[in-house]
């Protein structure tokens, strides 16, 4: 961990190394539990990566005080009737309904999350829900593979992929090419879907966050700026599980 001195605050980040890039040199993003991550070309010395850091200080602080703000009107999920829960973007509101006899199960019913359960226990709710998004994930970003390995000329098909639960990221992709995807994107609006699945087959040409990366996701989602920015100002609400 790295840090820097500003004022009285104390900003610490998380520094990773990246190939060269040509424009800004030092990239910093603020995650939405106030973690700060710093990105710098392999050549840039740890006195420049501080000196950029202290040149972006305060908005950095103003950025980790908007997440602690954020994260302090995030409750606790109750999963009893009444609660909204995402999906594909829009809220939908929960009912459980308990029957000894009923077969256990979700499924969406005139815009309403309908779950049936032996049980009233908020962890035997949050379960079906949890399998239910997992089963939502799996057709939906299916898909998208699906749609886009018949338009990108680099692959031969849809590469293989998997669920996989991640803290800071939505998705990622192995030096073997394989995509990892978190459960959670499916609560995301559609095009922040469509944003993270085409971020991580770009990543199957381009391996890096290189000029020629960025060039080949601007040329194939134009305003992936403005959904990523979409995407991680919800992120509090949708990793509210």
């Amino acid at each position: 961990m790295h840090s820097v001195i500003y004022g009285d605050a104390r900003i610490e980040f998380q520094l990773s190394r990246s190939l060269p890039r040509r424009g800004k040199k030092v990239s910093i993003h603020v995650h939405p539990d106030g973690a700060v991550q710093v990105e710098a070309p392999e050549e840039t010395s740890d006195r420049e990566v501080r000196e950029a850091v202290r040149k972006r200080a305060r908005w950095i602080l103003r950025q980790c005080s908007v997440a602690e703000h954020q994260r302090e009107h995030v409750t606790p999920r109750r999963y009893v009737s009444g609660e909204s829960h995402f999906y594909l973007g829009r809220r939908h509101l929960l009912k459980v309904r308990v029957d000894p006899d009923i077969e256990a199960g979700v499924k969406m019913v005139h815009g309403r999350l309908e779950i049936s359960c032996q049980s009233e226990n908020p962890g035997v709710v949050k379960d079906l829900l949890k399998i239910w998004y997992r089963q939502r994930s799996k057709e939906q970003v299916q898909r998208r593979l699906d749609a886009y390995a018949d338009r990108l000329p680099w692959l031969d098909g849809p590469p293989p992929w998997k669920l996989v639960r991640m803290e800071k990221q939505w998705g990622s992709c192995s030096p073997k090419g394989r995509i990892s995807i978190s459960p959670h994107l499916i609560k995301a609006p559609r095009e922040c879907v469509d944003y993270v699945v085409l971020h991580e087959l770009c990543h199957l040409k381009e391996h890096n966050h290189s000029e020629r990366f960025y060039r080949l996701l601007d040329r194939l989602m134009p305003d992936w700026k403005l959904v990523k920015e979409k995407l991680d100002g919800m992120a509090e609400l949708l990793l509210n599980d």
